[in-house]
């Protein structure tokens, strides 16, 4: 995708400087566009866990990279104290955050890449090589899932009158800015927008953290796509009055009963969107499918986040990005950062291999899954 003109993805090398991971910190967006310099282990689990990155493609990627940057720290040292650096830096990047099965996904494929390998620097190659084929498999999948989702949005916008828009409605962000590139959620948008179909995007604010009124909206706008924000609260309504047509929204853990879950507020929507029979489809790369977890509302873990998240709003102030106090000084909030949605509310589930059902879920089972 690009900004300003200029491509981008969310996470690279810097260029000739091979040992720094660079992303785009999207704390400051859409006021400031800044690039964040990742150099250490420990800077990679603080980006992931103060969610200077977020989504669960990129959150895998960048785990990826993480271990790559934990074996730069020990390049020198013995074998066996190198392998322990390792398992304590896959251990720090896990518990970074919780929720996002990618995360621990591309971690433990990092970790069974170099098992049998004695040259500390053949471990580095390969951690490297591998981080980098697991951006290029993320960004292929992204463009898998646009191309499976455009076929959906094209049956729908072929029930429309003629010059009618088709109205999708999200959630969070899905988007490029979440993946390595293109997206799950926004992939189809995109390339419904780029053949010439009139596509509206009711795009959710998403609070706490405000990422669809920050970010998709922000990248919905360096594309040119029409869309308007909207309270979380006004998607039901619109749907009792015709204004949607579909709901696509993405995932950072699909269980093995296709279970969902993503951003808290998603439940909300899909009960809406049954209620008022509009389709609610599901957007994620393989990657994000967990088999071993056999009932989501029991099982997935939902990450609970500090409550300021919920007492303070961001923004621009005078040219600043400040933060605001919007509750009593002395309210408690709670902050769940998911919730789940269960299988019987999703339409279908878009993936890279094709428009899914739950029964068919079990052919996206990920060759490495976490322990």
């Amino acid at each position: 995708m690009k900004v300003n003109g200029k491509h981008f993805h969310t996470i690279w090398l810097k260029p000739d400087q091979p040992h720094i991971v660079q992303v785009i910190d999207q704390r400051f967006l859409p006021h400031q566009f800044i690039i964040e310099d990742v150099r250490t282990l420990s800077d990679a689990v603080k980006v992931i866990k103060e969610m200077h990155v977020r989504g669960a493609g990129l959150i895998g990627i960048t785990a990826g990279f993480g271990m790559y940057l934990a074996a730069l720290e020990v390049a020198d040292q013995p074998s066996n104290f190198f392998d322990e650096h390792l398992q304590h830096a896959a251990h720090l990047l896990i518990a970074s955050r919780p929720t996002a099965v990618n995360l621990a996904w591309a971690v433990h494929r990092q970790m069974a890449g170099i098992l049998g390998m004695i040259p500390n620097e053949l471990k580095i190659q390969k951690l490297l090589d591998t981080a980098k084929v697991i951006l290029q498999e993320d960004i292929q999948a992204c463009q898998k899932i646009g191309n499976y989702g455009f076929e959906i949005i094209q049956k729908i916008y072929a029930q429309k009158k003629p010059g009618e828009p088709i109205h999708i409605l999200t959630h969070c962000n899905a988007g490029w800015l979440a993946f390595g590139d293109y997206g799950s959620a926004t992939a189809p948008i995109y390339k419904a927008f780029d053949s010439g179909i009139n596509v509206h995007v009711w795009v959710d604010e998403t609070r706490p953290q405000n990422q669809g009124a920050r970010l998709t909206a922000w990248e919905l706008g360096q594309h040119e796509v029409p869309h308007t924000v909207i309270a979380d609260n006004t998607g039901g309504h619109l749907m009792q009055h015709g204004l949607v047509d579909m709901v696509i929204t993405g995932a950072d853990r699909v269980s093995g009963n296709g279970d969902v879950a993503n951003k808290i507020g998603t439940y909300l929507k899909a009960l809406a969107a049954y209620d008022n029979r509009i389709p609610f489809y599901v957007a994620f790369p393989s990657s994000t499918f967990d088999a071993s977890i056999t009932d989501g509302v029991k099982q997935i873990p939902i990450e609970e986040r500090n409550g300021d998240e919920v007492r303070y709003m961001q923004g621009l102030y005078e040219g600043k990005v400040v933060q605001v106090l919007s509750t009593p000084q002395k309210s408690k909030a709670r902050n769940d950062a998911f919730d789940v949605t269960p299988s019987r509310l999703v339409t279908g589930y878009i993936t890279e291999k094709g428009i899914l059902t739950k029964k068919s879920l079990c052919t996206l089972t990920p060759t490495f899954l976490p322990s």
